[in-house]
């Protein structure tokens, strides 16, 4: 019996590359493609794409009943956001589907109502970032060195206004002396939460091969254990 695949939406603002030349010409395609055609060459991952500007911004209660995780990639327009959405997505979270926050969406109506807190932290242009694997038994972490770096950023740094991860897997640092925790996981419900920081639009961030594993993992380890709908299922009669 062939092995279900995991289900996978990729949403992206995508108005970065479409109104930046500089951003285009890393992206053409959007940020959302690089990473979902990447999934797609997996084999155990289908990924399709949603964004910002289609209708329901491309998340209607179809397309997420049938998504195992949602990756989440906002910047400029969290507040065009319709709560609508953010609710329903929200509730599939409960449910059981994994998602996966990248860099800027630590500030989106999703990531913050799954936090409860304000989720703002410190930050200033680009630089380097060396990023720490603390956690090298975490299956996100897996195939992944000590450590690894990338030449161009944005800086993230500390106080970052979160509850307590769970685990923190990764944590960033920067040659200013600017620590933060940017590879962190939650449980909220029946779902799993990944924020992973790396990702600013004016780098090529997404084509690194670190950073596409660690993502990999990430859809892994965040899709559904236990569906809600068959756990429920499959719950025994009480005897009398």
């Amino acid at each position: 019996m062939e092995k279900k695949k995991i289900r996978v939406i990729v949403w992206n603002e995508f108005r970065h590359e479409r109104h930046n030349e500089k951003i285009k010409k890393i992206y053409p395609e959007g940020m959302h493609s690089v990473i979902a055609k990447h999934l797609n060459s997996q084999g155990d991952i289908v990924a399709g794409c949603a964004t910002l500007d289609e209708p329901e911004h491309g998340l209607t209660q179809e397309v997420l009943d049938t998504t195992d995780v949602i990756i989440w990639w906002g910047h400029g327009a969290h507040r065009e956001v319709k709560d609508e959405v953010v609710a329903r997505v929200h509730k599939r979270v409960l449910e059981g589907m994994g998602i996966i926050c990248l860099h800027s969406s630590h500030f989106s109506k999703i990531f913050k109502a799954l936090m409860g807190t304000s989720c703002v932290l410190n930050w200033r242009d680009g630089g380097k970032e060396r990023i720490w694997t603390i956690e090298p038994s975490h299956p996100i972490a897996e195939g992944i060195g000590p450590y690894f770096e990338l030449p161009g950023t944005e800086m993230y740094g500390e106080r970052f206004d979160i509850p307590s991860p769970e685990k923190i897997i990764f944590i960033s640092w920067y040659p200013g002396g600017e620590v933060f925790r940017s590879g962190c996981v939650w449980e909220r419900g029946h779902g799993r939460v990944f924020y992973f920081s790396p990702g600013h639009e004016s780098f090529p961030i997404y084509y690194d091969q670190n950073i596409l594993k660690i993502i990999t993992n990430a859809v892994r380890w965040t899709a559904p254990r236990i569906m809600m709908k068959q756990e429920c299922q499959n719950v025994p009669p009480i005897e009398k």
